[in-house]
């Protein structure tokens, strides 16, 4: 193998120490190579906490290209060390020339590696890409939960569980957040059990040690083991994800706005991008049917009832915030205004349109004691176009 490999990268190919110089050297490299990402890195994420959200970090922390990086190089520098020691004088002089090449193949690697890690990081910390990013998840988030079309309600719903006297409360030992509910798990552990199961609160709330979770229906039927098993079916954690919880994506792209459009900051253009994709997020989610909350097995036996966000909600989470502290900022507003047109135009169901007008009806109402006449005019215009939807007929 040695024969192949050209003099002009490797001069000796039977000294021993030519290997271990250039091992050493590059495991060397590597290594101060990976301080330089990691500090990058470091300086990245309290920019990001700072300038915009802390809340967002998470999502540095999963980024697969800083992933790669870290693996790539702190790979490398692990096989330059492994190699280290087949380069040896005694008692037969060795030089490990195909591992030497590897080796430098692996440096060249990372070099470009390094190059494109700064280009990524440049365009991580643009606001307009943390935004986007967040949106993007949150919409993949959405089309997994909610894959079905939205319809319109011909029939009235199922009536959801009530309390009775037979339900017992099962309450959890640790706080933290609803993370994320196995709905399947849960539906065959009620019908193993032989009891229906009434769930208190939906993912994204806190709940403290002690409080109960859930009520189980005839709940003198549920083993000591029982519960356990009902609570191995949650997932709870210090912060809210999105593994199921479209309103913390929401509530990311809220915090970003709420800085830019402080008097400290003073950023009305961050505002308006994050009102464009706030409401890319809430035509998302009025296209789609939302998720069961009676879950049935067999059909017709009600096993379990467990509450998930609906539009009403997931709309004040996105917009109350933001109109409040912008009630003086006449662009953030009419853009407000916009973003709820838009939805009202994307979306067939009546009902939809009625709150999202009502929550228009807030925004001018709320600028009537800050903005000017002339201002208020657009303002009154854009209020004007988006009662006009509730006539518009969409098939």
């Amino acid at each position: 193998m040695s024969a192949w490999v050209p003099r002009l990268l490797f001069p000796s190919h039977a000294d021993p120490q030519v290997a271990q110089v250039i091992l050493a050297g590059i495991a060397g490299s590597i290594m101060t190579v990976v301080s330089i990402v990691f500090a990058i890195l470091l300086m990245t994420l309290t920019l990001a906490s700072m300038q915009f959200s802390p809340r967002i970090i998470v999502s540095f922390s999963r980024d697969r290209v800083t992933q790669w990086t870290l693996g790539i190089f702190l790979g490398t520098f692990s096989y330059c060390m492994a190699a280290l020691p087949t380069a040896r004088s005694l008692p037969h002089p060795f030089a490990p020339v195909a591992t030497v090449l590897g080796a430098m193949m692996l440096a060249l690697a990372c070099v470009g590696l390094l190059l494109f890690f700064i280009h990524h990081i440049s365009q991580a910390i643009s606001v307009n890409h943390i935004v986007d990013r967040i949106a993007e998840e949150t919409e993949a988030i959405i089309d997994e939960m909610m894959p079905w079309p939205h319809r319109l309600k011909c029939i009235e719903d199922m009536e959801p569980l009530r309390p009775n006297p037979s339900e017992v409360a099962v309450s959890v030992d640790t706080s933290g957040y609803i993370r994320f509910i196995d709905t399947r798990r849960l539906t065959a552990l009620a019908k193993h059990y032989h009891v229906s199961i009434r769930v208190l609160r939906r993912v994204g709330h806190f709940i403290p040690a002690g409080i109960p979770l859930m009520m189980v229906s005839k709940g003198n039927r549920l083993p000591p083991e029982g519960t356990a098993d009902l609570l191995a079916a949650f997932d709870f954690g210090p912060t809210r994800t999105l593994q199921q919880d479209v309103e913390f994506g929401v509530l990311q792209i809220v915090d970003i706005a709420l800085k830019a459009i402080s008097p400290a900051v003073n950023d009305p253009t961050t505002a308006i991008n994050c009102v464009d994709q706030l409401s890319r997020i809430l035509i998302r989610f009025a296209s789609r049917e939302p998720p069961e909350e009676l879950l049935y097995d067999p059909p017709g036996v009600v096993r379990a009832s467990i509450g998930w966000i609906h539009f009403e909600r997931l709309l004040a989470a996105a917009f109350e915030q933001i109109r409040m502290y912008s009630k003086t900022d006449v662009a953030v507003s009419l853009r407000l205004l916009r973003a709820l047109g838009d939805i009202a135009t994307s979306t067939p169901d009546p009902e939809f349109r009625r709150i999202l007008v009502e929550h228009g009806l807030r925004i001018v109402v709320g600028c009537a004691d800050k903005l000017s006449e002339e201002e208020l005019r657009a303002l009154r215009d854009r209020q004007a176009a988006l009662e006009s939807c509730i006539a518009i007929s969409q098939p």
